[in-house]
């Protein structure tokens, strides 16, 4: 079995995330994900080890929003997406 590189492509980072390398491209240029811009053409990669925090990140984030934001039963879908 291979090992993960220790760089990913932004199209990398869309597959694992299962979004595309637009959004992955967003949440760099955010800030969001840290990444390293290299070569002439100025590529963007990721590190493994970084994507892995964002992911972690991302959970807690989840976690607090939900402890916040408690699901009720019969909640109206006007309600759940304000």
């Amino acid at each position: 079995m291979a090992a993960t590189p220790r760089f990913l492509t932004l199209a990398d980072v869309a597959e694992v995330l299962n979004t595309s390398s637009a959004q992955v491209y967003a949440l760099v240029r955010r800030g969001d994900l840290p990444a390293i811009k290299i070569g002439g053409r100025g590529q963007w990669r990721v590190e493994a080890q970084q994507l892995e925090t964002f992911i972690e990140q991302m959970y807690a984030e989840t976690k607090a929003f939900v402890e916040d934001h408690p699901f009720v039963e019969g909640e109206s879908k006007a309600s759940v997406t304000e």
